[in-house]
């Protein structure tokens, strides 16, 4: 078995699920990890866009923001967030979007402004930021997150980033350009989701079992017809992300 930390299982899994994307943008934390990740193994030509500005980074060490000076040596191309809103992201050009949240539903929605009523929040949480443009008009989306019950809920506190569909299940996805979110990763597994927009375990780690995946789900999850085990992190990669961490 693995010595990967649940945060190197979805960082390993992540970047996976970018193998052969070009343009991806990036938020910060465990999706930033796996986007460099991915431009180092199964991504070479991978273009790493963040929402300050900047495409194409070629940061020669794990950003610690999107406003990292890091990001800017050596990358394509600086400009005004409008412009990379509304050329890039709005104008159909992003591949992916990868983005992590506090709560998701299992529609996909995702919630990251706050934990309670919005009113009167117990807790209240970064905001949106670029997170829902993303999730509206990139043309996939894959969220990077810990699951537990806290998490994945049957009900999202606050809709931040739509999914494909109403947290009460009504409605469908919102006619903008992008599919919506199409995979979750967790240090349970990765999850995909259904033609009727609802999430379904696809895949898991090792050592877990589906039994686990249930607990650590607010709702009754819905299984893939065929629910697959992910291969362990190799040594290079498990080396890989630990420098990139350090």
């Amino acid at each position: 078995m693995s010595d990967a930390t649940p945060d190197e299982l979805m960082i390993a899994a992540a970047a996976a699920e970018l193998a052969g994307v070009r343009t991806v943008f990036v938020g910060i934390g465990l999706p930033n990890a796996a986007a460099n990740l991915a431009r180092a193994s199964v991504a070479p030509d991978l273009e790493l866009i963040y929402e300050s500005g900047v495409f194409g980074a070629r940061p020669t060490r794990l950003p610690d923001s999107i406003g990292d000076p890091a990001l800017v040596s050596g990358s394509a191309a600086t400009m005004s967030m409008r412009d990379l809103f509304g050329g890039f992201l709005q104008g159909g050009r992003i591949q992916v979007g990868m983005l992590g949240a506090a709560q998701i539903d299992r529609w996909g929605n995702l919630n990251t402004t706050v934990i309670g009523p919005y009113q009167h929040p117990a807790t209240r949480l970064p905001g949106s930021g670029g997170a829902c443009e993303i999730a509206l008009n990139a043309q996939r989306v894959i969220v990077v997150m810990n699951q537990s019950l806290r998490s994945f809920v049957e009900r999202v506190d606050f809709v931040t980033s739509p999914g494909h569909r109403r947290p009460d299940g009504s409605g469908g996805r919102p006619a903008w350009a992008g599919a919506g979110p199409t995979a979750v990763v967790t240090q349970l597994g990765v999850y995909h989701f259904g033609a009727d927009g609802e999430m379904e375990l696809a895949e898991l780690h090792s050592g877990v079992d589906e039994a686990t995946v249930d607990a650590g789900s607010g709702w009754p999850m819905r299984r893939a017809p065929s629910v697959t085990r992910l291969p362990e992190p190799s040594v290079a990669t498990l080396t890989a992300i630990r420098q990139m961490l350090a």
